[in-house]
Order: structure tokens, then C-alpha cells, then sequence
């Protein structure tokens, strides 16, 4: 049913959609929050696991426990029973325990969305991979600003349409994700 097993577990990952970085700088940035927003609200009525992911660059930083940039973004804002998962590093499933949470569960699929693109997204991605989990990118609910080497247009075509597909995840579009999710609680009742 739509790439859907019978007793697969499935969760959305939200990967820092903090406040300090999700702003107009963003590729797309109006579709970015739209699309997260919508996921979210879908994943909450279909009975599918929300889970959040906040990045901290220590004390004293700005992006910290305690720092209004490090908040998770108002539209998106979790609800009080909703797990959450700190990380220092880029991947969030290093030391973090999402791996083992997750582990738990058995058969999971992990539809990731969030930021940015090529930094904590790509390590979260290619992590998952590595530790079997079943990964999902939907195609325009992660984003990334300018760097040093490419614009974000460039990089967004990069992760999304070059570097994740058949090898690390399966990249596909808001509808097809939506049905997933609305065959899942179909599959769950």
C-alpha cells in the first residue's frame, strides 16, 4: 500500500527547525514552512510519532539551552508529549539515544525533514542509512542557506536530487508523502 509494510513503525523526524536559522535566508523558504507545518499536523491525526531534533553549539554561543534562537520555530512548535532529541554534533543519532529509541520500535521508517540541508540533514540521512534504518526525504520540507562553494538552489538540487536518492534514502514529493501517512493510520487501525 504505497510503499507501506504491515507492522512498520513510522515516525517524522524534524531536524533543527529552530528559530535562530529558520528564516527568509532559506531556500524556498514560505514552501519550507508550509510543507513542515502541513507534515506535522498530518503526522499528529494519522497516529505517526513526531519527533524533534535540536542542535546546540554550547554556551555562550546564542544557539544554546536557554537561547531564543535555539527554541524550536513557532510554526512548528512541539506538543508537550512529543519526544525530544539534543544533539552537538550534526547527526542526530550521535549520542543523542534517538538510535536506540528508535531501535526498539524494529521496523521503522523515518521520514526527515528540516534543516539545513547539507549539514545536519545530510549526516542525519546518511546515519540513518548506516544504522538500517528506512529513510524518507520529502522534497521541499528541508532547506539551506548560501555557502562558501555553492548558492542554495544548488545545493538543495545537490542532496535532493543527486546525492540521497538510491543510495541513502528515498526522495519523494508532499503528496506521495501525504498518502503515506494517511495509509499508515489506515494500516494501524
Amino acid at each position: 500500500m504505497n510503499g507501506l509494510r504491515e507492522g512498520v513503525h513510522m515516525v517524522l523526524l524534524v531536524i533543527d527547525a529552530q528559530k535562530g536559522i529558520t528564516d527568509e535566508r532559506l531556500y524556498r523558504f514560505e514552501s519550507f514552512v508550509s510543507n513542515v507545518k502541513m507534515l506535522i499536523e498530518s503526522a499528529r491525526r494519522n497516529g505517526i510519532e513526531v519527533i524533534f531534533v535540536q542542535h546546540d553549539d554550547g554556551p555562550g554561543s546564542g544557539f544554546s539551552v536557554g537561547d531564543a534562537d535555539y527554541e524550536i520555530y513557532e510554526k512548528f512548535a512541539p506538543r508537550e508529549n512529543e519526544k525530544r532529541f539534543y544533539k552537538t554534533v550534526n547527526s542526530a543519532f550521535c549520542n543523542t539515544g534517538l538510535k536506540e529509541y528508535l531501535l526498539a520500535k524494529k521496523d521503522v521508517q523515518v521520514v526527515m525533514v528540516g534543516l539545513q540541508t547539507d549539514f545536519c540533514m545530510d549526516a542525519t540521512v546518511k546515519s540513518a542509512f548506516e544504522n538500517g534504518f528506512e529513510g524518507i526525504i520529502v522534497l521541499g520540507a528541508n532547506s539551506t542557506v548560501d555557502n562558501a562553494y555553492m548558492d542554495k538552489e544548488t545545493t538543495w538540487k545537490f542532496y535532493n536530487e543527486f546525492m540521497w536518492p538510491k543510495r541513502y534514502a528515498k526522495c519523494i514529493g508532499m503528496e506521495e508523502v501525504l498518502n503515506l501517512f494517511e495509509n499508515y493510520a489506515i494500516i494501524e487501525k
